[in-house]
């Protein structure tokens, strides 16, 4: 079993100039935590996570209930955020960092493996103590070709491990 056998093809991905109020805006959407950043040229250049949006709005060690549904955000929703009162002004100016483009905060050089990479690559990948990875693109001559999730390690190793069963 390798990432290509792993990988969902159809990826959702985000541009690295595309603002953050509109990506987290996206990701609330969706049923993943993070979005690969690609360039024009489909060529992976980041990868941006739901804690690197959540964390630009967290300057401090109290949290305030906000509702997220003013412009640019499209719906509404409500995050934790922690803040300092005393610089209350200072720290809740969201639409600053709204428009600002992925680029500011996206993590570069991401962990990617290629469709060739085994379950062992992958599984130390996803295992690392260091690191906090749930998802990896999977590139092929630079380009992003599909993505590798936990769920999906899990979900064939539960089926192969059921049709070993039932080959018994």
């Amino acid at each position: 079993m390798n990432a290509r056998d792993l990988m969902t093809t159809d990826v959702e991905t985000v541009h690295p100039d595309d603002d953050i109020g509109d990506v987290l805006t996206r990701l609330a959407r969706e049923d993943f935590n993070g979005f690969p950043v690609v360039d024009d040229d489909e060529r992976v250049v980041g990868i941006v996570t739901q804690h690197d949006l959540v964390h630009i709005f967290q300057p401090s060690d109290r949290t305030l209930w906000i509702p997220v549904g003013f412009p640019p955000f499209l719906e509404t929703l409500e995050y934790a955020i922690d803040l300092s009162w005393d610089d209350l002004d200072g720290q809740l100016d969201l639409l600053k960092h709204a428009g600002k483009p992925v680029r500011t905060i996206m993590t570069d050089d991401p962990v990617t493996v290629a469709p060739d990479d085994d379950l062992d690559r992958i599984l130390d990948l996803l295992a690392d103590d260091d690191r906090d990875i749930n998802r990896l693109p999977v590139v092929e001559d630079g380009r992003l070709v599909g993505i590798v999730a936990r769920e999906d390690v899990l979900r064939a190793l539960r089926d192969e491990r059921r049709g070993a069963r039932g080959a018994e």
